[in-house]
């Protein structure tokens, strides 16, 4: 198992500390975009519980489960991943990493399959409002899971060639926070889109 040493380049630590307080303030936009769609999403179906409830009937929740039990086993892999960058551990930071990727590459084609089977129905953004919030957010959660595969690769591919410790575990530290925040946001559409019923 290879261990990388290095010692931190002076300015590092300020740099981190800048790039980390960039990437919560950028969450934190993120948060609340989506906390816009879903205080939307509880406005509309409060108010006509019934046409949401004969609408969402229509989804998997067999689908959707499967796509939450992906989520969250790639928020353990990335935290591994992070642990690991942290303490040095180069082999393993590529392997946790690449767990990730699989397991949201798994979520972004059960999702494939969710859309597709309703496009075949005929069921599109514009069949409905509760398919239009629908579509709305789960499109919008998928671009963010796209783009944390992309950021998750080329994180991989840094695992794979030399750098600093303080570099990569930095680098893991910031893209472990895009993807949890990933994962909160779909922990948080399960419920709302699939389980929940409103009186």
């Amino acid at each position: 198992m290879e261990n990388v040493a290095a010692l931190p380049h002076p300015g590092v630590s300020l740099q981190h500390a800048r790039a980390k307080f960039g990437m919560w303030l950028f969450l934190g936009s993120e948060v609340m975009f989506f906390a816009g769609f879903i205080g939307a999403y509880i406005v509309l179906r409060s108010a006509n519980p019934g046409l949401f409830e004969r609408e969402f009937a229509q989804l998997s929740r067999p689908l959707a489960a499967i796509n939450t039990m992906f989520l969250i086993a790639s928020s353990l892999t990335m935290a591994l991943a992070v642990y690991s960058s942290q303490h040095g551990q180069r082999e393993k930071v590529g392997n946790f990493l690449m767990a990730t990727i699989m397991l949201a590459c798994g979520f972004m084609v059960i999702k494939t399959i969710e859309y597709t089977t309703k496009f075949s129905h005929g069921i599109f953004p514009s069949t409905s409002v509760p398919f239009a919030i629908y579509y709305t957010l789960t499109g919008f959660h998928a671009l963010h899971v796209f783009a944390g595969i992309l950021a998750l690769l080329v994180l991989w591919g840094r695992a794979q060639a030399p750098a600093s410790a303080t570099a990569m575990a930095g680098a893991c530290e910031l893209v472990g926070l895009y993807w949890h925040l990933v994962d909160l946001i779909w922990i948080f559409l399960f419920p709302l889109l699939y389980l929940l019923k409103f009186p």
